[in-house]
């Protein structure tokens, strides 16, 4: 399931929500751009207007930016409506899914039906990573795969040629291929989104949530080859994009210099906590996005110990293909990073005495 309940925790401890900070939501460290908030101060008298149902306004700023048509396009509340409208539309039978990786693709499908699915393994001691050859031949008596990339929550990926020949194979079989790019922002250049109007059984899903930390607006979006689209469409609730969502979302894509400077902090934040979790002899896996996966063998203690003061980071050992010794962290603002390994080094310094 998500990171980020803050509400819960606050309640546990008696505290306002500011005051919970979280690591469990991998959520750009800049926030929300100073362009989308005078956006949506602009916008609030308009509230009492139904949202535009085809989020029309948005997508053509998509269409654009993006080299799509717009019929090709589909605009939802987050990515995750679409996660829980894939299965209800294309009624797989035999899925394949990596594991581990989010945990709403399964709960999503066992929601909508009881399809066969498969495992495929990412092993700890490969770092995670996919064996291409390995996961094509699982590919050949399935009618869905689901690929997260960069994956959640162990911050690899594949790149965008390895994705492309998964993606053309699956056609060759007539088998849909989900590419869940919730992170791809981080890492623009390994989309495969220009694909789908060349592959009928492509549908990509990009998130406003990660990169542009627009997450308690919700909205996300599909893009398909358009016949998908007509599909997905026709079983769309109506109305799921509110209006300052709509409106927020077309600023946050334009908002370049946003986009400059998540990479300029990310690189300097990245920089400081790979050093200190090192002198902490916390292991960290590669990651080139905004988030770590993470290995300590007190790692459910660790996690405990943080929540008791207010920080809240993401335990892993509940993922398939994950023990207990994993848990997942952000990067967040300095003062946030300094404070997670003030208290990291405390706790453990008490572990061992």
């Amino acid at each position: 399931m998500h990171g980020g309940n803050i509400y819960k925790l606050a309640e546990e401890l008696h505290l306002p929500e500011r005051k919970i900070i979280d690591f469990s939501a991998s959520i750009n460290p800049l926030g929300v751009s100073k362009k989308v908030k005078a956006e949506i101060r602009k916008h609030l008298k308009y509230l009492h207007n139904y949202p535009d149902p085809d989020c029309m306004r948005f997508i053509k700023h998509l269409s654009r930016m993006l080299q799509l048509p717009e019929e090709a396009l589909l605009a939802g509340n987050g990515s995750t409506e679409f996660i829980y409208l894939i299965p209800l539309v294309l009624k797989p039978e035999k899925v394949l899914l990596p594991a581990p990786t989010f945990s709403e693709y399964e709960r999503a499908l066992r929601l909508r039906g009881n399809p066969d699915i498969e495992h495929f393994i990412l092993k700890r001691d490969a770092l995670f990573e996919f064996s291409i050859d390995e996961f094509m031949a699982k590919l050949t008596d399935k009618d869905m795969v689901y690929i997260c990339n960069p994956n959640n929550p162990t911050a690899n990926y594949l790149k965008k040629e390895e994705l492309v020949d998964i993606a053309q194979y699956c056609k060759k079989q007539k088998t849909y291929l989900l590419v869940d790019e919730a992170f791809i922002d981080f890492l623009p250049e390994h989309t495969i989104i220009e694909e789908v109007l060349r592959n009928p059984y492509l549908m990509v899903l990009r998130s406003l949530t990660k990169f542009y930390a627009l997450t308690g607006l919700r909205i996300g979006y599909m893009a398909a080859h358009p016949d998908l689209i007509k599909r997905f469409r026709a079983y769309k609730e109506p109305w799921t994009v509110n209006t300052l969502a709509q409106r927020a979302a077309v600023v946050a894509i334009k908002d370049r210099y946003y986009k400059k400077e998540t990479f300029r902090v990310l690189a300097e934040e990245k920089a400081f906590l790979e050093r200190e979790l090192q002198k902490l002899g916390i292991t960290f896996y590669p990651s080139e996005i905004n988030f770590y996966l993470l290995e300590h063998p007190r790692a459910a203690n660790i996690v405990k110990s943080l929540k008791k003061k207010g920080i809240l980071i993401r335990y892993c050992g509940n993922f398939d293909g994950l023990s207990d010794d994993f848990f997942r962290i952000a990067v967040k603002s300095h003062r946030e990073n300094s404070l997670l390994i003030k208290n990291l080094k405390n706790i453990l310094l008490n572990m061992h005495q």
